[in-house]
């Protein structure tokens, strides 16, 4: 399987992005940086997408184990190195789960088998940076 994604220049320092689902969205930098800040920056949105890829998969097995979650959240806290090019090397990769009847055990499988099986974000992530992986119980 292929993807292909169209990113067109929108002029200064701005870009806009096709999708499959047809959603476009804006790439652009901070005004400090000499862009007008009225998009997404590219590494916040390797994050984004980081979260949201193991996100699917936890919400698709909180639907199919039937678990009650109040909220959920993932919370990605990356290391960026100093020197050019600037990549993530260190990556948190917190999941918070809240609510008065959260089965802990079958919400870390949840977990588990995102990080070790289904999201291929991880897997990539995993190439260039060190992950490290915690989960929160919230009553």
């Amino acid at each position: 399987m292929t993807n292909h994604i169209t990113t067109k220049w929108l002029g200064n320092m701005a870009f806009e992005s096709n999708n499959p689902s047809g959603n476009n969205l804006i790439i652009d930098i901070a005004p400090e940086d000499g862009g007008e800040g009225q998009g997404y920056r590219p590494k916040a949105l390797m994050l984004a997408s980081l979260a949201g890829c193991s996100g699917l998969d936890v919400a698709s097995l909180i639907k199919k184990m039937k678990l009650e979650v109040a909220e959920f959240r993932i919370e990605t806290i990356a290391n960026l190195t100093d020197e050019h090019p600037k990549y993530y090397d260190q990556v948190t990769i917190e999941y918070h789960f809240a609510g008065p009847n959260l089965d802990e055990k079958k919400l870390q499988r949840a977990v588990d088998l995102s990080i070790e099986k289904y999201c291929g974000v991880m897997e990539m992530f995993r190439k260039f940076a060190a992950l490290d992986i915690k989960t929160y119980f919230n009553k």
